[in-house]
């Protein structure tokens, strides 16, 4: 695909549902071809066990994920102006986003993906909205990017 950025960042609320298992779809998929992080407006979450389950059972790992935030991400030095392409998955994140990358030439998308943590009574409940997330983010993933390198 001739628009493949060569660094991505995905960004949520808390870069513990929705933003990991982005990261992990794209590192999945197509291997080293970008540098692949993601960030939250906020890193006062560890990574979400149910995200880390409806992964798991497409066979995506997410269990070393650190949630970290866009704050912590500039205090580590990953200057935001680095990534070419910014994968908003929420409406928080794309304000964030949009406003820490005012003066940089870059691109912030916005993909609408559901945020399951509020659905649902009871595990299976949470699962099903969790896999609908987790599906959700493979079928933008899938169709701006192209088919998989590796699966």
């Amino acid at each position: 695909m001739a628009d493949f950025p060569s660094s991505i960042l995905f960004c949520c609320d808390h870069n513990a549902v929705r933003s990991p298992m982005a990261e992990a779809m794209m590192k999945k998929f197509y291997g080293q071809r970008a540098y692949v992080q993601s960030a939250g407006v906020h890193n006062d979450m560890e990574i979400d066990g149910f995200s880390v389950a409806v992964c798991r059972e497409i066979g995506i790992e997410l269990d070393r994920h650190r949630s970290r935030s866009f704050a912590e991400m500039q205090r580590l030095g990953d200057d935001l102006s680095q990534f070419d392409l910014i994968i908003a998955l929420s409406p928080a994140s794309q304000r964030m986003a949009l406003d820490l990358t005012r003066f940089y030439h870059l691109s912030v998308e916005y993909w609408p993906i559901l945020d399951p943590t509020a659905i649902g009574e009871g595990r299976e409940a949470k699962l099903s909205a969790y896999r609908q997330a987790r599906d959700q983010i493979r079928e933008r993933v899938l169709a701006r990017f192209g088919p998989p390198e590796a699966l």
